[in-house]
């Protein structure tokens, strides 16, 4: 098992509804999210790969496995921080994701790092 001081990375996330791509008539909600990465270990990491598990209010699960993220598959040195922005489409106005980024250390140790579950909702849905 990984000394935890040594590999930490910190992920945050930010949701938002988008309603000018979404049709609720038809059932299509989708949310923008923005993820913070920050490499609060002692050694620098590179994300290879992801795993999200995407939950509608239905309890529908989609799983969504990946090489990288947008594209990338950053390095992060002890630290520094990586932020992107992306979308998931639901069929229910109410979601959550949750997940975790496959991460590589710079001395060969790999190990994943959580992605916190994070709500995502259209306004005026949730009390």
């Amino acid at each position: 098992m990984p000394d935890t001081d040594k590999y930490c990375i910190k992920v945050e996330s930010s949701p938002q509804f988008i309603p000018e791509q979404s049709d609720p008539e038809a059932h299509r909600y989708l949310f923008a999210y923005t993820i913070t990465i920050v490499n609060v270990g002692d050694v620098a990491a590179q994300l290879v790969s992801r795993h999200w598990i995407i939950t509608d209010a239905n309890n529908e699960v989609q799983e969504v496995r990946g090489l990288g993220v947008v594209g990338k598959q950053p390095l992060l040195k002890p630290g520094e921080s990586f932020q992107y922005t992306s979308g998931s489409s639901l069929t229910t106005p109410v979601g959550t994701m949750k997940g975790t980024y496959q991460m590589v250390a710079e001395d060969g140790t790999h190990f994943e790092a959580e992605i916190p579950e994070f709500v995502l909702a259209m306004p005026r849905t949730l009390h």
